[in-house]
C-alpha cells in the first residue's frame, strides 16, 4: 500500500473514533511524507498540532498503522515537511478515500456547532433506540413544550452524538429563526473556565441564556467540576423557565453520576429520561445494508452476516469494519468474499480474553461512580459510599464466584453476613427498578470492555 493511501485507510478509521470537529480540527492538513522500515513519519501543518497528535492521538495512530501493515511499529511527527502534493486547505473540502467512500470534511456551522453530515435520512432506526427517537421526533415538532429536558443516555459508539446533532440539524431548517448550539461539557468546562480567568463571565451567561435550544453532549464529564456545575445549573433554570428546549447526552443515567449536584439530577430527571441500548442483529443488518447503498459497493449477504454476528456493541466499530473491506475492494480491485473478509476482519472481531478479576471490579465500580479505593473500605455509611461497595460485592460474587469473607476482607474488613445483605439486596433492587438495572448493564460492560 503506497503512503497515500495508506494514510487516507488510517483517516478513514479515525473519523469513526472521534467527533467530527475534532477530526478536522487536528487531522485535516495531515500526511505521511515518508516512510523508512518501520517508521512512518507523519507531517502536521504546526507545532500545537504536533504536540496535540502525539499526546492524545498517538496510540490510536500507532494501532491502526500496524494493523494495516504489521511492519511499522513506531511513528514519528514533523512539521510542515509536506510533499508538493499535499492538499492545500481550500482544497480539503472532499478528499477522495477507497474510490466510492469518500471522507468528507463537512463545514461545522460556526452559530451551532452543528455538524451537516448528521441527518435523520442516515441514521437507522430499531427497537435499541426507538423511545429516544421518537422523543426527538416529538421535540421537532413543539421545542421547548415537550419532552424538556431530554435526557439520553447509552454507551460509547451507539449514536447519541448522532441522533442529537439530527435534532439539532431539523430545528435549524423547521425554525430557522430559533438560536440553536450544540456542545460538548468538555468544551462548555473550557468556555466557563476561560470566562472565570479573562473576567467575561457576564459574556458568557448572555451567549448560552439567550438561545432557544440548547444541545449538550456527555454531561457526565461535569461531574466533580463545581463552578462549571454551578453556571451549568443556572444556565438551565434561565432556559427551562422561558420554556427554551434542553438536549443532553450521557454514558450512564442521571442516578449514575456521582459527583453531579443532586439540583441538578433533579433537574434532568424532571423531563424525559431514555436509554440506547445495543442494536439487534437485524438492526445492524440493516445498518450495515444501509452503509453500503450510500457508498455504491456491493458486498455478499455472507459477509455482511459475519460482521454483523462478530460485532455488536458499537456502530463504529460496524462502520470500520466495513471501511477495511472497502480499502481492500478499492486497492485490489477485488470484492472481498467471506473468506478474504475473515482474515482482514480478524484483528476487530477476535479480542484479547479479558482478565476478570477482584481488583479490575473494584476500580471500574469506584470510577463510575467518581471515588477511590479508600472510600470504599472506609467505615462511611453513606448512600454514595455503600451502594458502591454493595455493587462491587453483587460482582465479586455474580461473575467471579468469590467467597463471602473473602468479598468481606475486599470491602474493609467486613463480616461475611454483610457481604451476603449486600448481594442480595442488589439483585433484588436489579430484579424490581429497570433503571437501576440499567446502571448495572452499563458498569458490567465498562467491566468486560
Amino acid at each position: 500500500m503506497d503512503k497515500e493511501n495508506l494514510w487516507q485507510a488510517v483517516l478513514a478509521q479515525i473519523q469513526f473514533n472521534i467527533s467530527p470537529a475534532n477530526f478536522s480540527t487536528w487531522f485535516k492538513s495531515t500526511e505521511i511524507f515518508d516512510k523508512q522500515g518501520r517508521i512512518v513519519w507523519v507531517s502536521v501543518p504546526n507545532a500545537f498540532s504536533k504536540e496535540w497528535i502525539e499526546n492524545k492521538y498517538c496510540k490510536l495512530i500507532l494501532k491502526i498503522l500496524h494493523n494495516l501493515d504489521e511492519e511499522i511499529k513506531e511513528v514519528k511527527y514533523c512539521v510542515g515537511k509536506t510533499s508538493s502534493k499535499a492538499p492545500r486547505e481550500k482544497e480539503m473540502t472532499s478528499l477522495p478515500v477507497f474510490g466510492q467512500l469518500e471522507f468528507q470534511e463537512f463545514k461545522i456551522d460556526k452559530e451551532t456547532n452543528l455538524n451537516p453530515r448528521y441527518t435523520f435520512e442516515n441514521f437507522i432506526v430499531g427497537s435499541f433506540n426507538e423511545l429516544p427517537h421518537a422523543a426527538t421526533m416529538a421535540i421537532i415538532k413543539e421545542p421547548g413544550l415537550i419532552y424538556n429536558p431530554l435526557f439520553i443516555y447509552g454507551g460509547v459508539g451507539l449514536g447519541k452524538t448522532h441522533l442529537l446533532q439530527a435534532l439539532g440539524n431539523e430545528i435549524v431548517k423547521t425554525f430557522p429563526q430559533k438560536r440553536v448550539k450544540y456542545i460538548s461539557s468538555e468544551k462548555f468546562t473550557s468556555e466557563v473556565v476561560s470566562s472565570i480567568r479573562n473576567k467575561k463571565m457576564e459574556e458568557l451567561k448572555e451567549k448560552y441564556r439567550t438561545l432557544d435550544v440548547l444541545i449538550i453532549d456527555d454531561v457526565q464529564f461535569l461531574a466533580g467540576k463545581e463552578k462549571t456545575q454551578e453556571e451549568f445549573f443556572y444556565t438551565f433554570n434561565a432556559l427551562y423557565e422561558k420554556n427554551k428546549q434542553i438536549i443532553i447526552s450521557s454514558d450512564r443515567p442521571p442516578k449514575a453520576i456521582s459527583a453531579l449536584e443532586e439540583r441538578l439530577k433533579s433537574r434532568f430527571e424532571g423531563g424525559m429520561t431514555a436509554d440506547i441500548s445495543y442494536p439487534d442483529f437485524e438492526t445492524r443488518m440493516a445498518i450495515l445494508n444501509f452503509k453500503t447503498q450510500e457508498r455504491k459497493i456491493n458486498l455478499q449477504e455472507d459477509v455482511l452476516s459475519y460482521i454483523a454476528t462478530n460485532i455488536q456493541k458499537n456502530i463504529r466499530e460496524l462502520e470500520g469494519a466495513l471501511n477495511r473491506l472497502v480499502a481492500y475492494q478499492k486497492l485490489n480491485n477485488q470484492t472481498p468474499n467471506l473468506e478474504i473478509a475473515q482474515s482482514l476482519l480478524e484483528n476487530l472481531i477476535i479480542s484479547p480474553i479479558k482478565i476478570i478479576n477482584p481488583k479490575k471490579i473494584i476500580q471500574v465500580v469506584i470510577d463510575f461512580y467518581d471515588l477511590k479505593e479508600k472510600d470504599i473500605i472506609a467505615k462511611s455509611r453513606k448512600k454514595e459510599i455503600v451502594k458502591p461497595r454493595q455493587i462491587i460485592t453483587y460482582f465479586l460474587r455474580e461473575e467471579l464466584k468469590c467467597s463471602y469473607p473473602f468479598i468481606g476482607k475486599k470491602i474493609g474488613g467486613k463480616d461475611h453476613t454483610t457481604a451476603i445483605y449486600s448481594y442480595e439486596k442488589i439483585k433484588k433492587e436489579i430484579n424490581k427498578n429497570e433503571n437501576f438495572k440499567n446502571e448495572i448493564s452499563l458498569i458490567k460492560q465498562k467491566i468486560y470492555s
